[in-house]
């Protein structure tokens, strides 16, 4: 039986966090990719350092700042194109499965929600380039709690919206860590394992692992 709602992390699940990098490529040089790498590191590892600090800095502001910091450790990338890596961020690119994906969930009348890290304003742009901004019921940022996944009351922000009980929610993350927050708040969990990486959290594993996106109507 189909789940009445399906929820989506964004950056790494919809949009594809390395399409800046590669886009500017050309700009960045040859180690863009070494560099891009550590920019998404050090932009998660920043929104976990802040939540345990109990001191909240919107997510835009720690991926510019794990961008400068990921210059700092890359010193061979070229630093002028940060502007450009900064701007493309905005609008990142979808992954390929993801706009018929959600049209499948929709036409079997499944509510879509997003809920995300990010402020709303910085996943606009991205929605928009995607083109899937009507596809989604809800849009959650964690801006209203201040503070971060894989925190529970982030992941009670869906619940209380739409007065439903966790197991009636489907998430969806390529993250493995917030898989682990969402399972352990008791909602039905697809790990989007899109690099092949190893399984972890053996104590809160995922109710289905899946290589991208596009296998997710036929999990019911």
């Amino acid at each position: 039986m189909s789940h009445s709602l399906y929820v989506f992390d964004a950056y790494g699940t919809l949009f594809d966090v390395h399409a800046a990098a590669r886009k500017h490529m050309g700009a960045v040089g040859p180690e863009g990719k070494k560099l891009s790498k550590i920019w998404r590191e050090k932009q998660l590892e920043y929104s976990w350092v802040r939540a345990l600090m109990g001191q909240y800095v919107d997510f835009w502001e720690l991926t510019i700042q794990a961008l400068d910091t990921a210059f700092a450790l890359v010193p061979e990338a070229n630093r002028d194109a940060r502007d450009e890596l900064l701007a493309t961020y905005w609008e990142l690119d979808c992954y390929p499965e993801v706009p018929q994906l959600l049209k499948a969930l929709r036409e079997r009348g499944s509510k879509l929600a997003i809920l995300s890290n990010a402020p709303l304003k910085m996943m606009e742009g991205a929605l928009k380039n995607a083109g899937i901004t009507e596809c989604f019921d809800e849009v959650f940022s964690v801006d209203p709690v201040k503070n971060y996944k894989p925190h529970p009351e982030v992941y009670d922000l869906v619940t209380t919206h739409f007065r439903l009980y966790p197991k009636a929610v489907s998430f969806q993350s390529s993250n493995r860590w917030d898989i682990a927050g969402a399972t352990k708040f008791g909602m039905r969990t697809v790990w989007i394992n899109r690099t092949q990486m190893p399984d972890e959290y053996a104590d809160l594993s995922p109710s289905a692992v899946l290589k991208d996106l596009s296998g997710l109507p036929a999990l019911g």
